[in-house]
């Protein structure tokens, strides 16, 4: 019998979040992560569809690691009817015990919202995704695995774990696939997301060499971060917050609630011990971040300056909030503070509630320290707009906006190429997957370069590609749920909140009732223009 083996690209193609790839034979059909859609709204649609493959014929997953882009959608594959068992090692599984509950939650408090607007707008009512109960249930299915050991996770595949540097418990996943007819296992490695050489917590990647294939993440493989140290990191951070430090302001961080949090956590109260701060109040404003902290100080002996993390959680000078009311009670703070919460890309969480309460003003500032993926509502306020809307109202943004992209859990550009030549030979493809077009075609040249290894491919979402043979060949598939020039990009759901945004404005600045009212009979006019052509 011919042998038979296809790899499936259904997420994180094109786009940075909603990792989902799935390697098939004759014999078994094995998925590497189940990642949930970020993004714009026509991306975070496709969390709502169908899965473009039947659950319930999933022989096994794998889990890179537990941020939701990797993890998020696991829950609605249980409840699809998957049964098989989740393989991650044990701080995935740690971790994935607090943040699939928590976006269960997210996702039902949401949609209630929605559902109240919905009912005074006589639009139908939704259902979450998926809820608490559901990610709880899911957990049952978990299976911790030990880096460096080989398991046996499906007819013909075996996975081995290598420590990716990027998070607690993260891991690139090294898989050996014996497809019937098959001389020799074809060799995989899926990245998973590659940390940076300068990580406060984290070990430099790791991962084996002598492989047939890489998928490989890209998520920064057009930017250079030449020159970074901890130290450098530090300082300016230090000097981030001297200029946001405003008699009545505030400095707001959106950032993810799992590591990003712990490790500006320890470089603040570094820099207020060494005397290059003063002492401020640290708010962390989110409940997942609390209970993360929580797991990491279990973990704090396999951390690097694991002891220092533990002490920074203790300080006097860091409070974490875990109610409703003790969040809002932060607005009633009249002296300069710091308030760092999640969501990371601002989507959701009470980073926004923060948002909408000091975008306005002048005395704030707006952090960023992390990815900020095209639609979101980070990624706008990064990219300049004057006026964003926030829980339906419409904000000013006046406050001051910085980004210092020094925290990001992810190599860059050379540290990816880096490690790919220690992964050499690879010896029939490499599929670049987890990054914006920009990165993309960035990191494909750059790894053009390099010997022994075959020019990089880019999929789209839903391609399928056939490595029966000495090369990929990619398969004939159907009509892709996302077409590849809307992954990674802003949609009309942007451009029709930016259009309103600035019809507002427009009648605005018009002087008075008569030249009002000519904007309105000219928006008008363009609108029956618009029907008839």
């Amino acid at each position: 019998m011919s042998l038979s083996l296809r790899l499936h690209f259904y997420g994180a193609a094109r786009t940075v979040t909603g990792s989902c790839f799935l390697l098939e034979t004759e014999a078994a059909r094995v998925l590497v992560d189940c990642g949930m859609f970020q993004g714009s709204k026509e991306e975070r649609e496709l969390n709502y569809q169908h899965f473009p493959f039947r659950a319930a014929g999933i022989s096994a997953l794998c889990l890179t690691h537990a941020h939701i882009d990797h993890s998020g959608l696991v829950p609605k594959l249980v409840k699809a009817g998957f049964d098989g068992p989740i393989y991650a090692t044990s701080g995935t599984t740690d971790l994935a015990s607090i943040m699939l509950p928590d976006s269960g939650y997210i996702q039902e408090v949401e949609v209630n919202q929605l559902n109240r607007r919905n009912s005074r707008r006589g639009r139908e009512t939704v259902t979450p995704i998926y809820t608490e109960e559901d990610a709880i249930a899911s957990l049952r299915q978990f299976r911790s695995v030990a880096y460096g050991q080989w398991q046996n996770v499906a007819p013909g595949f075996r996975a081995r774990y290598w420590n990716a540097g990027h998070l607690l418990g993260s891991a690139s996943i090294e898989m050996e696939v014996a497809p019937n007819g098959a001389k020799e296992p074809i060799r995989f490695l899926f990245s998973g997301d590659v940390g940076p050489d300068h990580k406060l917590l984290q070990p430099d990647p790791d991962g084996p060499s002598n492989l047939d294939y890489v998928i490989l993440e890209s998520t920064y493989g057009d930017t250079d971060r030449d020159g970074t140290t901890i130290e450098r990191r530090r300082r300016m951070l230090r000097d981030e917050v001297r200029a946001a430090m405003k008699p009545s302001g505030a400095l707001l961080i959106p950032s993810f609630a799992v590591e990003r949090t712990q490790e500006l956590l320890v470089d603040l109260m570094e820099l207020m011990e060494a005397g290059e701060l003063p002492e401020i109040p640290i708010f962390i404003d989110s409940p997942l971040a609390s209970k993360a902290s929580a797991i990491f100080k279990r973990h704090a002996k396999e951390l690097r300056n694991g002891s220092d993390l533990v002490q920074a959680l203790e300080s006097r000078f860091v409070r974490f909030t875990e109610t409703v009311e003790q969040s809002k009670a932060i607005d009633r703070i009249h002296s300069f503070h710091i308030i760092i919460a999640a969501s990371g890309m601002c989507e959701a969480g009470r980073i926004r509630h923060h948002l909408k309460a000091w975008l306005w003003r002048d005395e704030a500032t707006v952090l960023f320290v992390g990815f900020q993926a095209q639609g979101t509502l980070g990624r706008i306020l990064q990219d300049g707009a004057s006026k964003v809307r926030i829980h339906g109202e419409e904000v000013n943004v006046r406050a001051r906006l910085r980004t210092l992209d020094l925290y990001s859990g992810h190599a860059d550009g050379p540290e990816l190429k880096a490690w790919l030549v220690d992964r050499l030979p690879v010896r029939r493809g490499v599929f670049l997957v987890h990054g914006e077009d920009p990165a993309l075609k960035a990191l494909q040249t750059s790894l053009a370069d390099i010997q022994h290894v075959p020019h990089p491919v880019i999929p789209e979402i839903d391609d399928i590609y056939d490595l029966s043979g000495e090369t990929a060949v990619r398969v004939e598939r159907r009509e892709p749920r996302l077409p590849a020039s809307s992954a990674g990009h802003r949609d009309w759901h942007n451009d029709y909140a930016e259009l309103m945004l600035e019809i507002n404005e427009a009648i605005d600045a018009a002087a008075d009732r008569k030249a009002k009212a000519v904007v309105i009979r000219r928006i008008r006019e363009a609108l029956k223009d618009g029907a008839h052509g």
